[in-house]
């Protein structure tokens, strides 16, 4: 089954279907232009996967033992939709068909999470339009087949052409040894690209990293499941001689579960104060701002851990709900927050099983200490 893709501009999102496994000599260079053809290296341990989901162009990959090439890539896709492809290769559990003792699907609160490291080294061609980049999956269940719906985390080493991600530009950020740019969108599910600002053939860095990273911006939580780390290219026109060299993915170097990073001191504190009832509940949010500045303007963004939905009495803020997302704006009597002042907002809610209280609030970009 593919992925349904909506775009405007020109959109980056990936896609898969249904794979046809072919066994592979892992010593010997193995060619498939299929599809949706998979290959599998190092004994099983990784999948090289064809991928051809949004295009009916013919395009080949040849494996090696840590990689593989595009050969074949006669894409002429246009630059205001969908790629024609994801070649790649993947650690994990993509649409059922499962790397060989990958331990995945693996919850993100656990230390197995908190020491997986991977590291990639490619080569671009000259021509074409394509992007290069890792696609990280999360689901909120232990999913192994289908479509994943928690978040879609991507991060571009590099890219050709008038391309760019899903979604919106909402900040910059520095994380692994780069400086990227981030952009959201939903889908269906949370699309979280990471766009280096000065491209890279090569990345080795935690998972973790990037992950935290998008939980305290409210996109992602850290109950929901790692499916698959996958790493490769979005060609629209060409593709040909697009290359991942190697490819890893580590496990350990962690005995704890990884905490949230710790907000920075001194610059602001959310207190969350429910008042429930079977299936509906109000909350009073209010910001504290805990440092030397004024605050001229505040976005307030959290995530709720459960089925939380935002019914249309709210006050003092302009409130917007995605998914579990929600963002709320200050309206124009209450944009100020002097050093040591707060400003409080609340809605009205419904949920079924639990209204557990969300663990993290993020202010203007920065993460808030909470209670």
């Amino acid at each position: 089954m593919r992925r349904l893709i909506r775009a405007a501009l020109a959109v980056s999102v990936l896609a898969g279907g249904m794979t046809v496994a072919v066994t592979a000599q892992p010593a010997q260079a193995v060619v498939t232009c299929e599809k949706f053809g998979t290959l599998s290296i190092q004994s099983g341990r990784y999948n090289v996967q064809n991928n051809v989901w949004g295009a009916d162009t013919a395009q080949c990959v040849d494996t090696t033992n840590s990689g593989f090439t595009v050969t074949q890539a006669n894409h002429n896709k246009p630059t205001n939709g969908a790629p024609a492809s994801y070649p790649s290769v993947y650690f994990g559990c993509h649409y059922a068909n499962c790397t060989a003792g990958s331990g995945l699907p693996v919850q993100a609160s656990t230390s197995a999470f908190a020491g997986l490291n991977t590291s990639v080294s490619m080569t671009y061609p000259g021509s074409g339009t394509w992007d290069a980049a890792y696609d990280i999956w999360f689901d909120p269940t232990p999913r192994t087949d289908g479509q994943n719906t928690g978040a879609e985390i991507m991060i571009w080493l590099n890219r050709q052409g008038s391309i760019q991600p899903v979604g919106s530009r909402v900040a910059s950020v520095s994380l692994a040894g780069g400086t990227w740019d981030v952009w959201f969108g939903n889908i269906g599910w949370n699309v979280v690209s990471y766009v280096r600002t000065s491209a890279t053939t090569s990345m080795n860095f935690a998972v973790n990293t990037f992950y935290s990273d998008a939980i305290n911006r409210g996109y992602a939580q850290r109950s929901w499941y790692l499916t698959s780390i996958q790493a490769g290219f979005e060609p629209w026109v060409g593709g040909a001689g697009l290359a991942v060299n190697s490819f890893s993915v580590t496990t350990g170097g962690s005995t704890t579960p990884p905490p949230p990073p710790p907000p920075p001191p001194g610059t602001c504190r959310v207190g969350y104060q429910p008042n429930t009832w079977p299936g509906g509940f109000t909350t009073n949010i209010t910001i504290t701002n805990t440092s030397t500045t004024t605050v001229n303007g505040w976005t307030l963004t959290f995530a709720f851990p459960g089925n939380q939905q935002i019914s249309s009495n709210r006050w003092n803020a302009d409130i917007t709900q995605n998914g579990p997302n929600v963002t709320a704006r200050n309206v124009g009597h209450n944009a100020v927050i002097p050093p040591g002042g707060n400003q409080s907002f609340g809605f009205q809610g419904t949920y079924s099983g639990s209204n557990a209280a969300p663990s993290a609030f993020t202010l203007n970009g920065t993460a808030c200490a909470v209670g």
